[in-house]
């Protein structure tokens, strides 16, 4: 969707899913869960509303950053910030064609499955940023990072997807 188009509704409804991402980063206990070397973000769950909007890309990237600029700072702003932008929009291009089937007996959709791998893998970006600012290994903080973030998305998909069912996104 170009921006050019958007209209008052759209630009509302991108701040509206921004702030339910930010509350959903931010607010305790979440909060806890939300950084750090698991990172078990419930937030996380929006992302696949770009599957039935491309706007909701820049909504999800947009709460992203305002979450990680308030939970982490300036730098894991633009990682986490950038990294989302370009991975949702990849695996919403590389999996959308697999919206309409199913897996497991029809329990996930298979573009939402998919892309819970695909997005759980990128967390390298997210393991990388905490070797270079802590030190921290990093292979095991992709493996810790990537479970939190695969735990979160399949389960996310499952919420979402029944959403989908009653509302119109």
């Amino acid at each position: 969707m170009k921006t050019s188009k958007w209209t008052a509704k759209d630009m509302a409804e991108i701040a509206l899913i921004a702030a339910i991402y930010v509350a959903l980063t931010l607010t305790p206990p979440l909060n806890a869960m939300s950084f750090g070397a698991i990172q078990f973000r419930l937030s996380e769950m929006l992302n696949f509303l770009a599957f039935y909007n491309r706007k909701y890309i820049f909504a999800v990237t947009i709460g992203c950053m305002i979450s990680n600029l308030i939970g982490f700072g300036v730098i894991d702003l633009f990682v986490g910030g950038f990294s989302t932008l370009i991975f949702v929009t990849v695996g919403v291009i590389l999996f959308e064609k697999y919206k309409k089937d199913y897996l497991f007996g029809g329990l996930f959709n298979k573009a939402f499955f998919y892309f819970s791998f695909f997005f759980a893998a990128t967390m390298f970006t997210i393991a990388l940023e905490l070797k270079v600012l802590y030190d921290l290994p990093f292979f095991l903080t992709w493996l810790t990072t990537a479970t939190g973030e695969l735990v979160s998305l399949l389960v996310g998909s499952l919420v979402i997807e029944r959403v989908a069912k009653r509302l119109s996104l």
